[in-house]
């Protein structure tokens, strides 16, 4: 799916686009399981009678604290759907199997603008615009992470909060599946309540940030500059395996994540020494680090039900002109149910896609 353009709206900063090298494709610009949601209220309750006599163990912990966490943001929804009047439903919220392009239900596309007339500012009034606010807050890891999930406030070239997007798809009330789907420029991230069961962060994640990947002032510099020390890692008889020249396909729609038993490019998990595995390990915890510690646990028990990192390939992709300070344009983590590709150059663009449901 191409990024979705709107008819001009009102930004708060200018709307600048950065020349692109001509030596990189950049598409986008140039135009296990997890606690389902019907399994809310049994696990909660479930908890708080083992809490009373004593017994919970840790992972039934982790899980009882995930879903207490992720149903505050839930009921923080429930009250943004009952403030809505008939009009802004009609406007704003669409069923939970609307169609969209490529047989994906619209709620699982990645976008680069607002879809539609869903800007903020413009169809929510304060007190939702607050509420929204609140909600996209809950779902980062604290400050930190909110920064960098808003692009230091300023959600890139979309220039503030108010000027993204925010979408309800099916029914946000007790029993019924919905996902609250915020997109701004080089941001996708979803609300869900765990309604897309199985399924990590309700469904694809696109993120990014107009500056070089490699430069200081993007704010996931530190992603580009841990998964440059694990390139840096490799051995040479490694980077013939994991480097390979390649053009960037990741757009809207395009990333398909890999089912039970396909083979993915790249150098295996298993193949690495004891010192780049713990590497790689930290590597998944600096890329979740943004969101709240309750999804990056889900991502990780996913991982694990799938097979484990075990499972999973590194590769390092050259398109265009790279050097020893530079040295990939961008890279993937990918095995069975989960795909994280991150671009560095000309600037970060990242899709996620991890999933226990495997083909």
């Amino acid at each position: 799916m191409g990024a979705v353009i709107l008819s001009p709206i009102p930004f708060r900063g200018a709307l600048q686009m950065l020349p692109a090298d001509k030596n990189l494709s950049c598409p986008d610009c140039v135009s296990p399981p997890a606690i389902g949601r019907r399994d809310f209220i049994r696990v909660l309750s479930t908890s708080a009678a083992a809490l009373a006599i004593g017994g919970l163990t840790p992972l039934q912990k982790a899980r009882a604290a995930r879903a207490e966490k992720q149903a505050q943001a839930e009921a923080l929804v429930f009250e943004l759907y009952k403030s809505m009047d008939g009009d802004q439903k009609k406007k704003l919220v669409l069923p939970w199997d609307a169609g969209g392009k490529g047989g994906l239900p619209a709620r699982l596309h990645t976008v680069n603008a607002p879809v539609g007339k869903s800007v903020i500012g413009l169809e929510y009034d304060k007190k939702q615009t607050e509420l929204l606010d609140r909600i996209f807050r809950s779902i980062c890891n604290g400050e930190e992470g909110y920064k960098r999930l808003s692009r230091n406030g300023k959600f890139d070239n979309s220039g503030s909060f108010e000027s993204s997007g925010a979408l309800i798809y099916g029914e946000p009330v007790e029993g019924k599946k919905f996902s609250l789907v915020f997109a701004s420029h080089h941001l996708t991230l979803r609300v869900d309540g765990n309604s897309e069961e199985a399924t990590a962060f309700g469904g694809p994640l696109y993120y990014g940030h107009s500056p070089s990947g490699y430069a200081t002032t993007n704010v996931f510099h530190s992603q580009t500059k841990i998964v440059t020390e694990l390139h840096n890692a490799l051995d040479e008889k490694q980077r013939k395996v994991a480097v390979m020249p390649g053009k960037w396909m990741d757009e809207h729609g395009k990333m398909k994540v890999p089912g039970k038993d396909t083979k993915v490019p790249g150098l295996s998990f298993a193949e690495l020494a004891k010192d780049q595995k713990e590497l790689t390990e930290k590597v998944m915890k600096e890329l979740v680090s943004p969101y709240r510690k309750e999804d990056g646990d889900e991502v990780l028990e996913i991982i694990k039900a799938n097979g484990g990192f075990e499972k999973l390939s590194i590769a390092f992709y050259q398109e265009g002109k790279t050097s020893d300070k530079e040295p990939w344009t961008y890279w993937r983590l990918e095995g069975p149910g989960f795909v994280w590709s991150l671009r560095a150059l000309p600037h970060i663009h990242t899709f996620v896609n991890i999933t226990s449901k495997l083909a």
